[in-house]
Order: C-alpha cells, then structure tokens, then sequence
C-alpha cells in the first residue's frame, strides 16, 4: 500500500505530475486498486491508515471498532463508494453517507410504515428540519452536540423566545433522528445522545386549569342555548363537552369515534388502538345519564358515521377555538388571575380532579385517565377545587380542648372515656350486650358513634374520605373489657352493683345505655363523676 503522484503529458509535451495524491493497493482477493485521494499528503495518509485498518479487519473478519467507524463517518461519499464497490464495506455505511436532508426523508417514510400519525409524523420530521437547516448541517459528520444545543439556545432569545418545553420537543425530535441513524447503521454513533432538556417548571407558558364544578354546568347550560360553531349545534357541542369531562379523552381520540365506538348495553366507549395515545385499545365506562343522552343523540345515524362534527362531518381541529368561544359566551376567564388556561385539554384535567374530588383510589383514577404513572395522574393533571383546603383545616383536631392529663375524665383508647368501657365490660357479663355489639378496644358501635377523619368502621379504616381495610389480627379481635386493667373491671363490677342497689331506677338507664344519645351519655357520666 503505497502513496504516488500518477505523472501525465501535457499539451506542450512536458510530463507533469497530478496535483491528486493516489493509494495504491490489494485487497484480500489479490487485486489491485487504485484510489483517487486529495490533494494534501497529510488527509491521504490518514485515509490511508484507515484503510489498512479496513483491511485488516476485513482478513480477519471482525468487526469494526468504534474508533475506525468514526473515521469512516467523515470520508467523503465517492471514496466510499469505491470501498464499498470493492467489497471492503457494506451499502449501509454507503447510505449514510448521503446528506443529511435525505436521510430525513427515509425517516418519515420509517416514521409512517412504524404506524405513527400524518400529524405526529409531520411535527416530528419538520421539527428535526428545523434544527438541521438551522445549524446548517450537510453531511453527518457536520452534526455536533456544540452546533445543535448553540442553536436551539439561541431560539431561547428574540425574536422567538421559545419555551423551554418547545425547547425540548426541537431537541427530542433532533436527537430522535440521530438514533435512527445509528439503529439503521447508518452512523456509528449518536453525537447528541448526552444531550439532556431544560426544566420545564422554571419556564411555564401555558399551564392549564381544571373547571370548577359550577363553571362546568355554566359552560354546558350556556353552550347548549347558544348558535351553530364549527359545524355544530349548541346541544352537540355540550354533549361533547360534557363526555370529555366524565371520561377525560382527549380531542384527538373524540375526534375518531364512531357511532359504533359506544356499546349502550353495556355503557362503555372504545377508543381504538390506532388513535389512542399510547396504541392500545382503550374501553372507558359511561355515566348511564351520558349514555341515554348519546344514544338518543346518535340514534339513526350509521355505525361508520363520525359521532361528533355537524356539518363539518367530523369534528374541527380547532377544538381551542371552539372551547374558547364557548367559554367567553358563558362568561368565563379563558386564562384566569394566575395566568392558567381553560382550553380543550384543560377539560382532562378537569376529569382529574374530579375523581380526586369525588373520594376515587389514586389507582382507579390513573386508570381512566390511562396514564403510565401515578404521578402524572396526581401532580399534573389533579388539581385543587375552591375552598378544599378549607375544609381540610377545619377537619384537623381540635387543638383548643384540654388534653389527657387536663382532663377530669380519663380516655380510653378512641375517645370513649373509661366509663363507656367499664359499663360495656359489666353489660356485657350480664348479658345485656353480646359479643357482636361490641367493635375493636375501646370503641362502641352505639348510635352515639361520632365518625372523624381517621375512625374505623366494618373492619375498614376510614382516611381522608377513603376506606381501606384493615388486616384482622388476634389483637384486633379483642373485645373492649380486654383492654381495660385487671383490677378496674371488679372495681367497676362492684362499684355499679351497690349503685343498682341504692337507685334501682338506674337499671332501666343501664340496660338503654348502648342505644342512648352520645349527649345524653356524656352528661350522664359528668353527673356520676
């Protein structure tokens, strides 16, 4: 393997050499090759090491080392066609080659034959464009980590002053392109995959709200009484509304149901895998009210026919006008004092919150709103109604009342006093009471019973309005003279014998005790204390 200058004739005769270095070699089939290089010696001898090292993997049939795939990446496109011609590299290595701008077109055709959407297809691709015309990139080995994120820093500035989420998706869709690339051994490496986005929560621009429950039945009473928009009549526009609040589907997924999405019988909505979000399909409950409602709305149409639309046929693009139209003939703030918006979307956040509100498990709500994390469900797209923190507050423990040592009464283990326990303990050997009637240490189940946020009841634990049960243990069976000290039970036994004695009327207040009034007993127990 050698380096020469060829030497040619000119037109007066003289023998000159070319300005061209040439490489001079055999392959592994012995045959001779000659490559046209560069005019400067110094590239020529690197494309010559690259080659021998070429060779060299080639004789012993391994693969390429990642080094010596970087420097295949930067040889121009002819010298690789040459190697690959001569069987020394793939057509792979070949297409990589290509400028930028056509790899970019076989990965939409990649993107599409994948089963992504025109529209999701398009942003991606034109979003990727953007960033590889604006950083003026020709071939990949042009493609830096420095140009890309200079480049997308400086669209941070004026005059487009971009988000730092719009940020990200021109980064994501970037860097998405280069792992195609590698994925299709087109390149040897991703230059941008340590590439990381910016904090969204410092830079919000269009955080969403949820609408409070009055706001809703304003916007669907004021919508159902208001003209034709975009096709559709005030009453179909409510109803759409309204399903998109009580199953929280997003516009593009109410944009493909048909008539036959809805099974009325047994009151549930398909979305099919092709539209939904996350490809899978997707089968949400309806409301029995909502359901009389579409189905009476949809009778007579045909089973293909697009179940929201009007005139238009099929429901309108521009959902945010139409919520926003809507919105402002019903009076209501389209962006609100805290700069939050009420568009289409915010609609699935109002689902959200409204399960939050209504006492539904975390893990039922992640479900109807099919998120693949709880915490999507609950730190995004749950949101606090007016006056909820109020009511929690006043929920809290009243901290203005004496405590345990101040108290004249001693407290048994729920807030019944030592005498509730006792007097249950002593009715229950006397049979007055059975075993059923009583509940856990220390707690009656009498009508008396005053529920709080953390009571317990049927063997469930009530919490924050929602019930979880409890585990049954030997200790949890226990009955309420259990949990009283050994010499408190005869003391009290006697103490109440020689009472019934000298009031003998008492007997008739002793035998209603567990069936009395929480007052009535309280004032009972003061009055004997």
């Amino acid at each position: 393997m050698r380096l020469f200058k060829p030497t040619y004739l000119d037109r007066e005769g003289q023998r000159r050499k070319t300005i061209k270095w040439y490489l001079d070699f055999f392959t592994s089939d012995g045959i001779r090759h000659r490559l046209p290089l560069f005019a400067d010696r110094r590239a020529c001898e690197s494309v010559k090491n690259t080659i021998a090292e070429c060779l060299s993997c080639k004789v012993a049939k391994i693969a390429f080392e990642p080094e010596l795939q970087r420097k295949l990446d930067v040889l121009p496109r002819r010298i690789l066609t040459k190697l690959c011609a001569w069987g020394l590299l793939d057509n792979a290595r070949v297409e990589g080659a290509k400028p930028l701008i056509e790899h970019l077109v076989d990965f939409e055709k990649y993107l599409l034959t994948k089963g992504d959407t025109k529209t999701h297809v398009d942003l991606v691709v034109s979003r990727a464009r953007r960033v590889i015309e604006g950083c003026e990139l020709q071939n990949w080995s042009d493609v830096s980590a420095n140009k890309v994120q200079g480049y997308l820093a400086g669209l941070r500035d004026e005059p487009y002053c971009i988000s730092a989420q719009t940020f990200n998706f021109y980064l994501q869709a970037t860097k998405q392109f280069c792992r195609w690339m590698v994925q299709e051994r087109r390149a040897s490496e991703n230059p941008l995959q340590h590439l990381k986005g910016l904090n969204v929560r410092t830079d919000r621009r269009h955080d969403r709200r949820a609408l409070e429950p009055d706001e809703i039945r304003h916007l669907l009473a004021s919508t159902q009484a208001a003209g034709t928009r975009f096709g559709m009549d005030g009453y179909e526009r409510a109803l759409l509304y309204r399903l998109a609040i009580e199953t929280g589907l997003r516009a593009d997924e109410l944009r493909s149901l048909k008539v036959s999405s809805f099974d009325f019988g047994k009151l549930t909505v398909t979305v099919e895998a092709a539209y939904s979000k996350h490809r899978r399909q997707d089968i949400l409950p309806l409301r029995k009210d909502t359901a009389a409602e579409l189905q009476q709305f949809l009778a007579g149409k045909l089973p293909n026919v697009k179940a929201f639309g009007g005139t238009y046929k099929r429901l309108t693009d521009k959902t945010h006008l139409l919520i926003r139209a809507d919105l402002q003939a019903a009076g209501i703030a389209y962006v609100d004092e805290s700069g939050r918006y009420a568009d289409f979307h915010s609609l699935r956040h109002t689902t959200g919150s409204l399960l939050a509100a209504s006492g539904a498990h975390p893990k039922v709500a992640q479900a109807i709103m099919r998120h693949s994390t709880i915490d999507l469900t609950m730190s995004r797209y749950t949101h606090i109604f007016r006056g909820q923190e109020s009511e929690a507050v006043e929920a809290l423990p009243n901290l203005s009342l004496p405590s345990r040592e101040q108290s004249a009464v001693k407290t048994g283990t729920d807030g019944e006093n030592v005498f509730d326990n006792c007097l249950d303990s002593s009715l229950h050997k006397r049979g007055v009471l059975d075993r059923t009637s009583l509940d856990y240490p220390g707690q009656n189940n009498g009508v008396g019973d005053r529920k709080t946020p953390f009571s317990e009841a049927n063997g469930r634990i009530r919490t924050d309005n929602r019930r979880f049960t409890k585990p049954e243990t030997e200790n949890h069976k226990s009955y309420s003279d259990k949990s009283l000290t050994k010499t408190e039970n005869p003391v009290f036994d006697t103490s109440l014998d020689n009472l019934l004695q000298k009031y003998p009327d008492l007997v008739a207040v002793v035998k209603a005790w567990p069936n009395l009034p929480l007052e009535l007993r309280q004032a009972i127990v003061r009055m004997v204390l």
